[in-house]
């Protein structure tokens, strides 16, 4: 068998994540009734502690409008910063996954899923993190996954002291991370609009 050298070796053209990402990532979602039971639909479980929320938002780009085929994926850990995961800083509720998945809309653009609000999680250097959500989002016209974090609002002094908040410069972008707080019908939401591109870009981080 024939190799070639390296050096002659091209780069693969990149390709985005097509019109086709819902069929494979989320069918049901998209009317084809494929898998028995779909990830990422429960993110916690039934036997979750902790206060009851709703997340909603929207994506938005750089000409101001909606997209409308975006997926989204979110890792949290749970009410007392535990993640789901044997290094993941403690044990965990049977059930709880503490990760999901959710498409826009096709619509308006709009998504929203249903979890607890996580506690404060152990950083880096024994740093404590403020109570976040960690998204990965993909859509045509996105060649890389994009990473980005919700912040909640009514955590003011725990933001204030965040790690990864504080890497960031400016009071305006640092804006872009946060959830606005609501209460609707007596449930918690918070609003998270996230812009890819202009002047009130959401800050991506290269995890």
């Amino acid at each position: 068998m024939a190799f070639q050298d390296p050096q002659y070796l091209r780069e693969t053209a990149s390709q985005t994540a097509g019109p086709y990402v819902h069929i494979g990532l989320a069918p049901g979602a998209a009317g084809f009734d494929i898998y028995r039971q779909e990830l990422g639909f429960d993110i916690t479980g039934p036997n979750a502690k902790g206060e009851k929320i709703r997340v909603e938002g929207i994506v938005i780009d750089g000409m101001d409008s909606p997209i409308k085929d975006v997926l989204l994926e979110v890792w949290q850990a749970n009410s007392e910063g535990h993640y789901a995961h044997p290094e993941g800083g403690g044990p965990v509720e049977e059930g709880f996954r503490g990760w999901g998945r959710v498409i826009t809309d096709f619509e308006t653009g709009e998504w929203g899923f249903d979890t607890v609000k996580p506690g404060p999680v152990m950083g880096r250097n024994g740093r404590m993190m403020a109570p976040h959500l960690n998204f990965w989002i993909v859509a045509r016209g996105i060649n890389i996954g994009l990473n980005t974090r919700m912040y909640f609002e009514d955590e003011a002094e725990a933001n204030a002291k965040d790690p990864v908040i504080n890497m960031i410069e400016w009071e305006r972008r640092r804006a872009t991370l946060i959830g606005k707080r609501s209460v609707r019908d007596g449930v918690t939401v918070y609003r998270f609009e996230i812009r890819l591109q202009g002047e009130d870009e959401t800050v991506f981080f290269d995890v």
